[in-house]
């Protein structure tokens, strides 16, 4: 079962560390994402980059991305694991548990191979 983690966390915060701050935490998804890999769950790792250098694109309307809530969309890990319990456990390990926001919601389809399959 294809699971997606969201992780939804302050831009502002990850702005304030400090370079050996970020390094640290570079180490810790570097863990993380070696992790999913060898444990052989992993389909894709997407990290954002800030919401201001995004575009929002609504019914053909094209405008800068803006988020002024205290979290931000940061980005996902799409992993294939058993069952939910077994995207959870995955969730918890994540680094930005620690610090963020983790949704973790399963796909219904996904477009594999060249087609929709569930």
């Amino acid at each position: 079962m294809r699971f997606t983690i969201l992780m939804s966390y302050s831009e502002a915060g990850g702005a304030a560390l400090s370079p050996a701050e970020m390094e640290a935490g570079r180490l810790e998804f570097d863990a993380y994402g070696s992790a999913l890999h060898e444990a052989g769950v992993l389909v894709a790792a997407e990290v954002f980059t800030p919401v201001a250098s995004g575009l929002t694109v609504h019914g053909g309307t094209v405008t800068a991305s803006t988020d002024a809530s205290e979290q931000q969309l940061s980005g996902v890990f799409v992993i294939d694991v058993a069952d939910q319990a077994a995207a959870v456990d995955w969730a918890k390990r994540c680094p930005a548990a620690a610090w963020g926001t983790l949704d973790v919601r399963q796909s219904a389809v996904s477009f594999v191979g060249g087609g929709w399959t569930s």
